[in-house]
């Protein structure tokens, strides 16, 4: 009998369980998109996203990061960072429905700017209703 092999965690920060939505913009070759996180930290993130992004590609995020990683207040922020790994969609695996559809794409975060809640940057979330099929209720006065 084989054992299995040792994983080194190269990982320095603590990864949260985040499902948030967020918009991306790849720098070259340009693609803009948008996604949902499954895990969050403050070197890195792992989406979920329709976009064909690039590994070694430059990326630019934003999305609303809670407070256990800005260690304040939840607030909308845009990072910088690289494309480390993309990982296709599997069909058929033990993955929730959506995520069979979506590739999964690892980004290492190089910098960050918080945006004003009011910034015009923060538009940008409107395109994140284009995930879900369902259009919601209107609502009645």
């Amino acid at each position: 009998m084989t054992t299995p092999p040792v994983r080194v965690e190269r990982r320095v920060g603590q990864r949260f369980p985040y499902l948030l939505p967020l918009s991306l913009r790849q720098i070259s070759p340009a693609v803009e998109g948008v996604g949902f996180t499954q895990d969050l930290s403050s070197r890195g993130v792992f989406f979920l996203t329709d976009a064909q992004l690039v590994e070694g590609a430059e990326i630019e995020i934003t999305l609303r990061m809670p407070s256990e990683i800005t260690l304040g207040e939840s607030m909308p922020v845009r990072c910088r960072g690289r494309v480390l790994r993309v990982s296709k969609p599997m069909p058929g695996s033990s993955t929730p429905p959506l995520a069979e559809t979506k590739s999964g794409v690892a980004v290492r975060l190089e910098k960050y700017d918080y945006l004003s809640e009011v910034s015009e940057s923060s538009a940008t979330f409107a395109r994140v209703s284009a995930l879900h099929s369902q259009a919601l209720p209107a609502r009645t006065r």
